[in-house]
């Protein structure tokens, strides 16, 4: 790998799942010196897409952050002996979509809302920095649930309104592990939909009921991801950090504590762990929920 992918790294935190993890490298950036979701966004606080791989079939989840990145994921999985491969979307997001064309030749499922939000901003998906041009569509859509198998191993994809409306979380239920998308985030959640904060909250109640053994989101730290992932207490301290945004909403944005501050006692426990650059992710969900009231 060169280039755009000289920093990608192929951990493997669970036998036959395989985790392609880039960014979270300070002073480093992959497009521009200027503004742009890549770079500021899933890059630097970095950016794991998943494929889960039985025999000779693979499940790829979420196609990443470039077509280079997407086309080493592919050449990973075609290097194991892959013939077989299918795509999972978890939402409509730039970063998680960016290597679709990579995968046109294949199955690529989403939700319907997801798909139906691909369409409404497929324009400025296709005219922003870096352009995801062209945007290849799925093309196996599903609402409510899919249950599908890789080889042997059962895979339950399920719908979330946590994060973004069309949140698709992918379940190994054999081994308990969980593919989170990024409906949990670590350190703490991104909120894009501020007006959903409410139903993002419930969702996580419904998800904490599951017997999650591991969590493995799209954003979080590299050593905890390829160590096998995170405990439950994630949904909790995700969970938390909305319900204590909520409150503090009213207050004005210079008020409201520091980030570090403002979940000590998750970073105590060892649930999420700190990353600095999620202090600018704070500020900005704190703005966020303030102006949606």
């Amino acid at each position: 790998m060169a280039g755009i992918t000289e920093t990608l790294r192929i951990l493997q935190p669970h036998p036959g799942l395989f985790a392609y993890y880039d960014g979270r490298i300070a002073g480093r950036r992959l497009h521009s010196p200027g503004p742009n979701w890549l770079d500021d966004g899933a890059y630097a606080l970095g950016i794991a897409s998943y494929a889960v791989v039985d025999g000779d079939e693979a499940l790829v989840y979420d196609t990443h952050v470039s077509l280079d990145h997407a086309r080493a994921i592919r050449a990973h999985l075609e290097g194991l002996g892959v013939a077989s491969l299918r795509v999972v979307l978890s939402h409509w997001h730039d970063d998680h979509v960016a290597g679709n064309a990579v995968f046109a030749d294949c199955e690529i499922i989403a939700l319907k809302r997801t798909a139906e939000a691909l369409s409404a901003h497929r324009d400025e998906l296709e005219k922003a920095d870096p352009p995801i041009a062209p945007l290849v569509m799925p093309n196996r859509l599903f609402e409510g649930g899919l249950d599908l198998a890789v080889g042997r191993t059962r895979v339950e994809l399920r719908p979330f309104d946590i994060h973004s409306a069309d949140g698709n979380v992918l379940w190994l239920p054999e081994s308990g592990v969980l593919l989170a998308g990024d409906t949990l985030e670590d350190t703490i959640t991104y909120v894009s939909e501020p007006e959903h904060i409410d139903a993002h909250i419930r969702e996580l109640g419904r998800l904490r009921g599951w017997p999650i053994a591991r969590i493995l989101p799209n954003h979080g730290d590299p050593g905890r991801i390829a160590s096998g992932g995170y405990e439950a207490s994630l949904i909790d301290a995700n969970r938390t950090y909305l319900e204590r945004l909520r409150a503090e909403s009213a207050r004005p944005p210079g008020e409201a504590p520091a980030l570090r501050d403002f979940i000590a006692g998750d970073i105590a426990s060892g649930a999420v762990l700190y990353f600095e650059p999620y202090e600018d992710v704070h500020r900005k969900n704190i703005a966020a929920v303030g102006n949606a009231g």
